[in-house]
């Protein structure tokens, strides 16, 4: 019988991990696919160049995903036809939390080089698929 109540509580434990790590994989696939489809959206000429992380250190990887999320903020639509696309995108990416970095970062985001949003975004795509 204790056994069985061992083999029950470990079943329930490891299920709740597993089900709290996919959670996160699945946002992140989210956050992919609505930047793939943002890309051919964003106004890329005439417009204000973004802070844009790349290679970040590994404790510094939360913060330069609050660099791209606070960036994204500041896309614009490519034109009215497109604006549709742009709001939704916007509403996944404002939903989007950021963990709570473990450590202080050296760099901000305004240390970063500045790019155009199509860049941004490729950077913030290969970011996701990196994390």
């Amino acid at each position: 019988m204790e056994r069985m109540i061992l083999f029950c509580m470990l079943f329930f434990c490891s299920s709740t991990v597993l089900a709290a790590a996919s959670h996160r994989a699945v946002k992140y696939k989210q956050i992919l696919l609505t930047i793939e489809k943002l890309e051919p959206t964003v106004k890329d000429k005439d417009v204000e160049l973004l802070h844009t992380p790349e290679n970040p250190v590994e404790g510094c990887v939360d913060t330069a995903l609050s660099c791209f999320k606070n960036g994204t903020l500041k896309l614009q639509p490519l034109n009215s036809q497109v604006n549709a696309t742009f709001t939704k995108a916007m509403g996944v990416f404002r939903k989007y939390t950021i963990r709570n970095p473990g450590q202080q970062c050296e760099s901000s985001c305004e240390s970063y080089k500045k790019k155009t949003p199509r860049e941004f975004l490729k950077s913030f795509a290969k970011l996701i698929q990196k994390v």
